[in-house]
């Protein structure tokens, strides 16, 4: 079965089962992806399957938004040569548009493909939602850097989160200059985590956004 608010009093059929996204086609601000938001999760929610995990990731790394950021990371560093130390140059910025998509696409493979599948972990983020007030929801959005929902729907330490960022880290070495391999690790690790807590603030109050700014109530997709 793939995923929505299914009970198990209402069991969907094949049909059904082969037509439902387990992934959330809404964008925050309409352009930046939010595939992995779970927008209505005080029912019952299926987890992920094994493939649907790899799917996430895949649909995450190659999303023409994702790959835009790269370019314009990429952008900034070569401004004034920051890490990676490329050097200047159009071969330079090539390589540093590289080295940014690969730094989004293995702490993302990573996190959601491996180790959600070894660790049976969901990872999508589960909106709170707005029947709970502002800072109560701002708080457990950033919480979720540390806790994440087993695939039981049980709570735990987002060991596949954290773990997948810093293996993304340490991968680069492969691929990142002598001068910039050095004392980077801890400060690429806080400015992950901090991207991801803006990701999980824009997700949680977005719909609240786009409904008050447009009139329209979004749900996610079943």
């Amino acid at each position: 079965m793939a995923t929505g608010l299914l009970t198990a009093a209402q069991p969907a059929t094949d049909t059904e089962a082969a037509t439902i996204s387990p992934f959330n086609e809404e964008r925050v601000a309409f352009v930046i992806p939010d595939y992995g938001t779970v927008r209505e999760s005080n029912g019952p929610v299926a987890p992920l399957t094994p493939v649907q995990k790899w799917q996430l990731a895949w649909k995450e790394s190659i999303d023409p938004f994702n790959i835009a950021s790269a370019a314009m990371t990429a952008g900034f560093a070569q401004s004034d040569n920051q890490t990676p130390r490329y050097g200047e140059g159009s071969l330079a910025y090539g390589k540093r548009f590289g080295a940014a998509l690969a730094d989004f696409g293995t702490q993302n493979v990573f996190s959601t493909g491996v180790f959600g599948n070894l660790l049976h972990q969901d990872p999508r983020y589960f909106r709170k939602g707005p029947e709970s007030g502002v800072f109560a929801r701002a708080v457990y959005s950033v919480s979720r850097l540390a806790i994440t929902r087993q695939d039981s729907g049980k709570s735990a330490f987002n060991a596949s989160n954290v773990l997948g960022i810093i293996l993304g880290i340490v991968a680069s070495n492969a691929y990142y200059p002598a001068a910039s391999r050095n004392g980077t690790v801890t400060g690429r690790l806080g400015t992950s985590l901090m991207g991801g807590a803006v990701g999980n603030l824009m997700s949680e109050f977005w719909p609240d956004v786009q409904r008050r700014l447009f009139g329209h109530k979004h749900a996610q997709h079943r």
